[in-house]
């Protein structure tokens, strides 16, 4: 069945469309900027009011609102060193020490930027590359997922902030922390010390909001310095600076967006995956390695290009096979049901107006998150720059309670979301950084689930269980790019040595 492009492109730029597509992202970017309202309750809580509308206009209202919610974890990322959503986790890394040193303003202009060029490659690849693209969601299995974990978890090294020792024992007790429950595949009770509070294992978003949060906000309270550094008088959105930057970062922004993408149409790996594995290749082509994690503008670009691309990345499971990308994705499939939208092949061949108007919708909404994204970030920066301490400390303080205890409705996140937090402020103390802890939790579970799988599909063919580990392509390459990353930094260190060496004899 042949597209009236001519017929699509209407519909998608008509007025109500638009102002849709607007009215999402406005909604989206806001929930997104509140720590622990991430973009599948975003989703979740304003799915019913599409109903009533026409299935097209339905799909690029939630397309808009999916979008805005990935690019809003920006906000609490760079300016409270909160993660608004678990794909904004790496945002933290470079994005808060920006906007300490007086560079928040720049910082929100570049993850903007990023955000649309990573959401705009994204939107394209599932305009043009659908069904090619889907084939390689469905060629990867549970080693290559397994292998994928393990990738990120080798970031461990660059975020330990020149200890590498304390930075693999923080990851090895996030580990210890995906563990705790009932394990996904055996049943097994591991560490819940008798508590049924603990058999579901502890929340991700909880714990971010605790580890990352809780710290910042005792700082506050017990220095009496600023919060962040304020702008210049009369410095705008430096978006004439922050565009030099992207253009001299081109190469890091392409590969970030394209790595985004692949990790989006992988069933289960979402926007954090796919922020780490971005960043760590960042910071392994960059000339300056040493500068990440210290406010490097790269870092930054890098992480919000690479995780608003998986929303159009996940579009493309879900659109052509049925199977959700990720989350968000798994609540839009139900919309499209409700809808009575089919999808799969059927859905590109009996019923492509729908798709295209969604796919170009997308696209839409993502072009409209520069304009809106400069006009609320900047507004944002000077609000929390400006507001004292006495207003801010409790309004943080409120927003971690209402968003951890939002996810479940249940107060044993808030009693988790403390206790990391006075955890991680603790650690701290004692010169251990939260990131590879979050690290260690979030793809200590990936890992686990991947090798058990390989491992009984293994054992079931009659032959050693991790040997299916290392028997596919897929997972051959991706062994080698871990090789590449642990490898790289020694053998980067053992340049300079020379180097200095050579200078000293001369």
């Amino acid at each position: 069945m042949a597209v009236d492009f001519g017929f699509v492109l209407a519909q998608a730029f008509s007025p109500f469309n638009l102002l849709l597509a607007v009215i999402g992202v406005v909604l989206g970017t806001v929930i997104g900027a509140l720590p622990g309202l991430s973009a599948t309750m975003a989703i979740a809580v304003l799915v019913p009011f599409t109903f009533a509308m026409d299935p097209a206009s339905g799909l690029i209202m939630l397309g808009a609102i999916y979008t805005g919610a990935i690019y809003g974890g920006a906000y609490a990322a760079i300016l409270v060193n909160t993660p608004g959503t678990p794909s904004a986790i790496a945002t933290t890394f470079d994005g808060y020490p920006m906007a300490k040193r007086g560079d928040g303003d720049l910082a929100m202009t570049l993850a903007t930027l990023a955000s649309v060029v990573g959401g705009v490659v994204g939107a394209l690849s599932l305009i043009t590359l659908s069904p090619l693209l889907a084939n390689i969601a469905l060629a990867f299995q549970s080693s290559e997922y397994f292998w994928l974990a393990i990738l990120g978890l080798t970031l461990i090294a660059s975020l330990s902030s020149g200890n590498v020792l304390k930075g693999l024992i923080g990851g090895a007790f996030g580990l210890i922390l995906s563990m705790i429950g009932v394990a996904v595949i055996g049943g097994d009770t591991r560490f819940t010390f008798g508590s049924s509070a603990l058999l579901g294992g502890i929340d991700i978003v909880s714990a971010l909001i605790g580890l990352y949060c809780i710290p910042v906000l005792i700082d506050l309270v017990a220095r009496p310095d600023r919060h962040l550094e304020p702008a210049p008088l009369g410095r705008g959105f430096r978006l004439f600076e922050a565009v030099g930057l992207c253009v001299g970062n081109g190469v890091n922004l392409l590969r970030s967006s394209v790595i985004g993408t692949l990790v989006g149409i992988l069933p289960g790996a979402g926007g954090s995956i796919a922020s780490l594995v971005s960043y760590s290749e960042a910071r392994r082509a960059s000339r300056n390695p040493e500068r990440f994690g210290r406010g490097e503008p790269g870092g930054l670009l890098a992480t919000e290009s690479a995780n608003n691309a998986t929303v159009g990345g996940g579009f493309i499971p879900t659109l052509v096979l049925g199977i959700p990308g990720t989350p968000p994705d798994a609540v839009i499939l139900g919309a499209l049901l409700v809808q009575g939208i089919r999808t799969g092949p059927e859905l590109f061949t009996q019923q492509n107006g729908i798709a295209y108007i969604f796919m170009f919708g997308l696209l839409i909404a993502t072009l409209m998150m520069l304009p809106i994204g400069l006009f609320i970030g900047r507004y944002a920066y000077r609000f929390i720059v400006n507001t004292p301490k006495a207003l801010l400390v409790p309004l943080i303080a409120f927003m971690t309670v209402v968003g951890s205890f939002a996810i479940h409705s249940n107060p044993h996140d808030v009693v988790v979301m403390v206790a990391m937090g006075v955890l991680g402020w603790l650690l701290g103390l004692a010169g251990f950084g939260p990131s590879p802890i979050v690290l260690g939790l979030v793809l200590g579970q990936i890992a686990e689930q991947g090798f058990m799988r390989a491992y009984m599909i293994g054992g079931a063919r009659g032959n050693f269980g991790g040997q299916l580990l290392f028997d596919r392509p897929i997972s051959w390459a991706i062994v080698a790019l871990i090789l590449v990353t642990l490898a790289f930094p020694v053998l980067r260190r053992l340049r300079r040595s020379r180097e200095a060496g050579s200078e000293v004899r001369s």
